[in-house]
């Protein structure tokens, strides 16, 4: 006799059967049910958050460290619509992850219920797909669709909203031996002729880079990236997505390019006479005023969604397909060339490069106040902690400073809120990636501004044994707002006062307290608080940092309010307008 069980326990045994370990959620009246066998699960482990903001970047956290699928949970109503700028996030930086949702009864679905919410609806234009499921005998199958869907062709998140009767009903359990979506067939083989015409291109052109985006990290294509950059000795530059995918060591890596992007890499990609972009997708923020950007470039555009194939820029080689068959096809593509004698000269084009690398490296100024430079606090953050930590960083100035200042030479130990831009995103995402790899070491890099909006999973933390450490780059302010206040604005520096630094004027003194004190915050959830305010006093506060392991460490570091990152694209103009510092003419223009 086949056994009778609930949809509730119908889809605990679906998680297990997909291999979740381990869910971030609340529970609430519509998803109560889920919650009740979820108690006699022996291998789901389940983290009780303090927001589903929280939740669903602890997903997020969770998958990109691990390249596991994330999974959280919410309620109906407030519960799900929480989860919406997660959801947002994991869509345009293509995490995989499964959220799932509990529905009012199916009979109620349309009335305004109490906590009634057309989560379906709302999050359609933000997920890969979306179910709602009234029929607890589809819950095994959906499930494994979800998942399925989740992590195959360009990952991203998958919606399972499931009414409040179909978790309390009878049914069966029976997890599908296969899944076969009709009109879902992402395409992982590039096209061979494809992939001929792009290695030809290749030796033919005189100024070509590797134009490296988040792709390759999805695809886990870094160790033939390398083949492919070493084989042909071009240059490559890896996008604020794809940090890690190449080494920052390595003499080939000329660093980020983009808004905030290194002279060389933005100028190596303007000059360029061909750009082979893999797993990128011609971000706004890579490419400045679009219709100027690398005018002279042929373009070889590699993606597994031919949806961002010639999207913002024509392709000359469109290459569907996964960025680890592209490369490695490629390779052999390019062997061949060689093998037959033709072979790209590039010594001209590195001399040029490595002129521009010379001229104008990364570099900041120590404030003349005697106040802490943020990007020293975070340089040295990444020497002590080292290239095996894992660094998350929220949004804004201190972003940036991370993705610029710490070297990073493994993949997997850079996160961040790229397409979104979600303030918020980085304690949270820290203590998942934490949950995902307890072995590793993981600070979260956050401003006092994103900070102060989803710090309470600090106490998520300290309740779960999740010891993370959190350095907060605290100048008081909203500090890229202010930047963009002081460079177009007028220094009218309106609305970015956060009130916390105590200092008004730059070099005054003030008696007001910190509101809040980060120190006193931190112990209240039962965390170590630290502060630093001085250049010398930096190494010892983070080396003290990591020799605590059996708690979460937040370090408040009060640095210069008016520092800035540099170098700097305006928005909207073009990358031959990229500046160094402040009040300094644009450092080439374009015509040189």
């Amino acid at each position: 006799m086949t056994e009778q069980i609930t949809g509730a326990q119908s889809l605990v045994r679906s998680l297990e059967a997909a291999g979740v370990d381990t869910v971030f959620g609340i529970p609430g009246g519509a998803i109560l049910p889920l919650y009740d066998p979820l108690m006699d699960s022996s291998r789901i482990r389940h983290i009780l958050v303090r927001h589903e903001q929280g939740a669903g970047h602890a997903a997020e956290g969770y998958a990109t460290a691990t390249g596991r699928v994330g999974v959280c949970m919410a309620t109906s109503g407030p519960g799900a619509t929480n989860l919406v700028t997660p959801i947002a996030d994991a869509y345009m930086d293509s995490v995989p992850m499964v959220a799932i949702t509990g529905q009012v009864p199916s009979a109620s679905i349309g009335t305004d219920a109490f906590q009634e919410a057309d989560i379906r609806g709302i999050t359609m234009p933000i997920t890969k797909h979306n179910y709602l499921v009234t029929d607890p005998n589809e819950i095994p199958r959906v499930v494994a669709e979800a998942f399925h869907i989740a992590s195959t062709g360009r990952p991203g998140p998958v919606l399972v909203d499931v009414s409040k009767d179909a978790l309390q009903a009878a049914t069966t359990f029976a997890w599908p031996a296969s899944v076969d979506l009709r009109g879902y067939r992402p395409v992982a083989r590039p096209h061979a002729k494809q992939v001929r015409e792009a290695a030809r291109l290749i030796v033919e052109s005189s100024r070509p880079v590797l134009y490296v985006g988040g792709g390759v990290l999805k695809s886990r294509a870094w160790a033939e990236l390398r083949t492919l950059a070493e084989l042909t000795g071009l240059p490559v530059v890896t996008t604020l997505m794809a940090r890690g995918a190449f080494p920052d060591s390595h003499p080939q890596h000329l660093g980020m390019p983009g808004m905030h992007g290194t002279v060389s890499a933005v100028t190596a990609l303007q000059k360029s006479d061909l750009l082979i972009s893999l797993g990128a997708r011609f971000d706004d923020r890579v490419t400045g005023q679009l219709s100027t950007f690398a005018p002279g470039a042929k373009v070889v555009h590699a993606d597994i969604d031919p949806a961002e194939i010639s999207k913002n820029r024509t392709a000359d080689v469109p290459i569907v397909g996964d960025c680890r068959e592209v490369i490695a096809d490629l390779i052999l593509a390019l062997q061949g060339e060689y093998d037959a004698g033709r072979r790209g000269d590039y010594e001209g084009w590195w001399a040029q490069i490595n002129n521009w690398m010379a001229t104008y490296p990364l570099g900041y100024d120590k404030p003349t106040d005697g106040s802490l430079a943020p990007q020293y606090v975070i340089e040295r953050l990444g020497q002590i902690a080292g290239p095996e930590a894992v660094y998350v960083a929220g949004v804004g100035q201190h972003q940036m400073w991370a993705a610029q200042y710490i070297s990073y030479e493994n993949p997997g130990t850079w996160l961040n809120s790229g397409g979104l831009g979600t303030m918020g995103y980085a304690v949270p995402a820290a203590m998942g990636a934490k949950a995902g790899r307890p072995d590793a070491t993981v600070w979260a890099i956050d401003g006092d501004g994103c900070f102060q909006m989803t710090n309470q999973e600090l106490a998520t933390c300290t309740i779960n044994n999740i010891p993370i450490k959190v350095a907060i780059i605290n100048n008081g302010h909203l500090g890229m707002v202010r930047q963009w206040q002081s460079l177009f604005y007028n220094e009218r520096y309106s609305n970015t006062d956060l009130g916390g630094s105590g200092r008004g004027a730059v070099g005054a003194t003030s008696v007001v307290e910190r509101v809040p004190d980060f120190v006193k915050l931190a112990e209240a959830y039962g965390c170590i608080g630290l502060r630093c305010e001085k250049a010398e006093d930096v190494d010892a506060t983070i080396e003290k940092a990591m020799e605590i392991n059996d708690r979460p460490v937040v370090v408040d570091f009060t640095v210069h309010q008016d520092a800035m990152v540099w170098p700097m694209v305006p928005a909207g103009t073009s990358n031959d307008k990229i500046q160094v510092a402040r009040d300094m003419a644009p450092r080439w223009d374009g015509d040189e």
